[in-house]
């Protein structure tokens, strides 16, 4: 036989057959060629149920949960090495409840720092505002430390209010100190100096003010060299005025 007579052959068969199989088509399953049955291999020994101890604790102590509000508090160590320099230690933290807010509000209600201007870090990274301490720290860890950076200029007016708080509490107790020697009748006086803090143009001859200045200028500006030449030009005109 031909090619060409075979596919003539193969072409008049094809045509026989219909064009398109019906939706509803059902092949016979008694026309499928016979297959033998394929088993599994037998394992060669025994699969074991779960121990005794397991069965009577039901879970393992290192997935243990604990009861809502049972949880182990956290201890959180804050740290900043730059101005102004940081090392607050706060204990007994539930780690579900407590956010990075909570820990924001405690450091700026010990050291009045504005709670927008800091920057919590854990391991160099910054953390939201909306996290948990659970999410910081692995299973079984009961300590965690964060870094606490400063945007600049908080460091100045935190330090600014400071100074102005301990010159109105140094100013209280002069006024008390005097009222008390107004009150005395006789007696053995002895001289006393209350030392308050400068104010005013003479906050300006301090080596103190010039520090903080330079380094609020050289966290907005961020370039050294151009910090000192700002902070120098403010200091000779205040100085040739």
């Amino acid at each position: 036989m031909t090619e060409v007579s075979f596919a003539r052959t193969f072409l008049s068969t094809l045509d026989a057959k219909p064009t398109k199989i019906p939706a509803d088509h059902v092949e016979d399953p008694r026309s499928y060629p016979s297959r033998p049955p394929y088993t599994l291999p037998r394992q060669p020994r025994a699969f074991t149920g779960p121990s005794s101890s397991s069965s009577t604790t039901g879970t393992s102590p290192s997935t243990t949960s604990h009861p809502p509000g049972s949880e182990p508090s956290l201890t959180v160590t804050l740290k900043s090495l730059r101005n102004p320099p940081l090392d607050i230690r706060l204990t007994s933290q539930p780690p579900n409840t407590t956010s990075i807010l909570d820990v924001k509000n405690a450091v700026a209600s010990q050291t009045g720092l504005p709670v927008d201007k800091m920057r919590l870090l854990h391991k160099k990274k910054p953390v939201a505002d909306s996290k948990v301490l659970k999410e910081l720290v692995e299973e079984g860890q009961r300590e965690v430390e964060l870094g606490v950076m400063v945007l600049g200029g908080a460091a100045t007016v935190a330090a600014a209010a400071a100074a102005a708080a301990a010159a109105a509490a140094a100013g209280g107790k002069a006024a008390e100190g005097a009222q008390t020697e107004a009150g005395k009748v006789g007696g053995e006086e002895t001289d006393k100096h209350v030392a308050v803090g400068p104010h005013g143009t003479a906050v300006l001859e301090t080596e103190e003010f010039w520090t903080d200045l330079g380094g609020f200028l050289q966290q907005r500006i961020r370039d050294e060299g151009a910090a000192k030449e700002v902070l120098g030009r403010f200091k000779g005109a205040w100085e040739g005025r």
